[in-house]
């Protein structure tokens, strides 16, 4: 599987109608559309998963793959340290979960990502909240 590019999974967003709003969005908030992306097309794969549409729920999942991507090359190793190092890990393996969810239909596996992606979720956003204060 090939590596995508940050500004092509930020394509995703322009091709749903978007467009406007990731030209305007700093880069902070970039990354947590990138996170709700995830969350949706998880959301979505349920969906498909539930109606038995089950080229659908592969395109969910591989969609939602290709952004859990983007969010890791995205991270700086270098400046991020070990914090990068442990969200780059955990990207992996929220990767590798949702191949085995796709392979066996397993909503409990995309029920777990979900809560993974969640929890990464609250912390960026906390950091928002946080510079806010100062």
């Amino acid at each position: 599987m090939s590596v995508p590019n940050i500004q092509n999974v930020l394509n995703e967003y322009r091709q749903v109608g978007v467009n406007g709003v990731v030209a305007d969005a700093s880069p902070h908030r970039l990354i947590q559309m990138l996170m709700e992306g995830v969350l949706e097309r998880i959301s979505m794969a349920k969906g498909f998963m539930n109606l038995n549409n089950m080229s659908k729920k592969g395109e969910s999942i591989s969609s939602a793959i290709s952004i859990i991507d983007g969010l890791a090359v995205s991270l700086d190793m270098e400046a991020g340290g070990e914090l990068a190092q442990n969200l780059a890990a955990l990207y992996d393996y929220m990767t590798r979960r949702l191949i085995e969810a796709n392979l066996n239909n397993d909503v409990a596996i995309l029920d777990e990502v979900t809560s993974l992606m969640l929890e990464i979720k609250m912390g960026w956003d906390g950091i928002a909240a946080e510079a806010n204060k100062l």
